[in-house]
């Protein structure tokens, strides 16, 4: 990746804060389509499906796109029209897209993604949000993507909404949102609790809010939410794996994924899955790669793990939930407990976990509809 000069009308106005735009070497994509060539695919039983993990056919059917069909310069150019900078935060280098609206006194919006998603997720809502006048800023989170691996320990979900907290007054915002999916619905409600002079609202895809342990929390349960506690037992007890692995032994893994990127689709893959087109798989899964962020993704997930860093009390923040009826399911009375001021709470029955990608109209009006509604509130 290379940083090249752009326009400084078009850039941030601050002296730490670099234009920023990809471009992958050619001898880097010689070396992938050499690997792919030489996959040694893994055995399995016969007729086995899935019950042992990513079938083979399903990484082999991945890699073929990703070796013949996928345009990457196609893509990067898609990645280039929009402006990109590089900053540095607490000692990390951080890469973001930064697009205006031109709208004076315009709310910005962090969208955060998680693993093993990326900036890719968001592409498909920055212009229906900047169409509807806000400016939008989607950063890599650090450890992923052209943010680059994570150099010391420590970068847990708190020092990344620190992090952000930093970028978002760095360019200026007095009012702005955070928004989020899978991981960045963990990170964004702590950007709420750190700034909440200037956080006007917090939008997630999911509240990973969970019992406690006691029985009375159980008492009064209703058939719903009886329900979603049975399909979070089944999620954790046969898909649960990856957050095992790499809460606990992360580089262990990331031997394999750095030297294979038919091995780094098949681990990626298990939580991408079939109902996503193959282009946005492999786009994922491609950034992981060129980026080198194999083993530093990863990592985040020992951070929160091994954290020493927790939070009292609720967040008080408007936050709306817009969560999909294909994904996690979150239980409000646990979601109240770890959040005061719930302002909304939608469940769309078509949405999966990457509603901005599958979804991209429906998920933008509703950020724009809740962000409407508290901007009203709290423009005093």
């Amino acid at each position: 990746m290379e940083m090249e000069a752009t326009n400084p009308e078009m850039a941030p106005q601050h002296q730490s804060i670099h234009p920023f735009k990809v471009n992958v070497p050619q001898s880097e994509l010689d070396d992938l389509y050499a690997r792919l060539d030489r996959t040694l695919w893994a055995d399995e039983l016969p007729d086995s499906g899935a019950a042992y993990g990513v079938p083979v056919a399903r990484v082999q059917h991945l890699l073929t796109h990703w070796r013949k069909t996928f345009d990457w310069r196609g893509f990067e150019a898609r990645l280039n029209s929009y402006p990109q900078f590089t900053t540095e935060i607490d000692g990390q280098n951080v890469h973001f897209l930064h697009v205006r609206s031109g709208k004076a006194d315009a709310i910005g919006l962090i969208l955060t993604h998680g693993w093993p998603g990326s900036i890719v997720e968001y592409l498909d809502i920055i212009d229906p949000l900047v169409a509807a006048g806000y400016d939008v800023v989607v950063p890599s989170t650090p450890g992923f993507g052209f943010s680059g691996p994570t150099k010391e320990r420590g970068w847990d979900q708190y020092r990344v909404a620190r992090a952000w907290v930093e970028l978002m007054a760095r360019l200026g915002y007095e009012r702005y949102g955070a928004v989020g999916n899978d991981g960045g619905s963990i990170i964004s409600p702590e950007v709420g609790r750190l700034d909440p002079a200037h956080v006007i609202g917090v939008h997630v895809t999911q509240l990973f809010s969970f019992p406690t342990g006691d029985p009375a929390e159980f008492a009064d349960l209703t058939p719903e939410e009886e329900s979603a506690i049975e399909h979070l037992k089944w999620f954790w007890e046969n898909m649960g794996a990856f957050n095992q692995l790499q809460s606990q032994a992360p580089q262990t893994l990331a031997h394999a994924l750095a030297d294979s990127p038919a091995g780094l689709l098949g681990w990626n893959s298990q939580l991408l899955g079939e109902d996503l087109d193959d282009d946005f798989v492999v786009a994922n899964v491609a950034i992981y790669w060129f980026t080198r962020t194999m083993a530093s993704s990863l990592r985040f997930y020992y951070e929160m793990a091994k954290t020493q860093e927790h939070t009292e009390g609720p967040t008080t923040v408007p936050i709306a939930l817009a969560a999909g009826g294909r994904d996690f399911q979150s239980i409000r009375r646990f979601a109240q407990r770890d959040h005061s001021n719930i302002a909304a709470w939608t469940v769309y029955p078509e949405h999966g976990h990457y509603a901005a990608h599958e979804s991209p109209q429906a998920l933008s009006e509703d950020i724009h509809a809740f962000y409407s509604s508290v901007a009203v509130l709290t423009a005093n």
